[in-house]
């Protein structure tokens, strides 16, 4: 049987938990209040972050699904996610509007991604 590892874990959730080579993310957000611009920004460093951590990057992400709470919003965030993700390495992605956990935040990215080999 293959192990979960498990990092970043409370009672509610893991924000990041590996299985099978792959690494899947909780919901990552912004700094409440800010633009979404500046929000899908932190938003997607927070997702590098716990990639390092768990033996990824940003190239090897496979899947996300962007919440965004209000699809007005979706140019905006777009233009940040096309400068990040760069040529050649965008996931399988939907996005879709949602009500977040709190009223001043604008998106919400939940990753998947493959644990890089040497």
């Amino acid at each position: 049987m293959t192990a979960i590892k498990r990092q970043y874990t409370n009672q509610r959730m893991s924000k990041v938990v590996i299985h099978n080579d792959t690494v899947y993310l909780c919901g990552q957000v912004g700094i409440a209040g800010t633009s979404v611009a500046e929000q899908t920004l932190e938003a997607l460093q927070r997702v590098e972050t716990l990639l390092i951590e768990a033996g990824s990057d940003r190239q090897h992400v496979l899947q996300t699904t962007v919440w965004l709470a209000d699809m007005s919003d979706f140019d905006e965030m777009n233009h940040v996610w096309d400068q990040w993700f760069g040529e050649g390495f965008a996931p399988a992605r939907a996005c879709g509007e949602a009500k977040l956990a709190r009223p001043e935040l604008k998106v919400e990215l939940l990753v998947t991604a493959a644990v890089k080999k040497d």
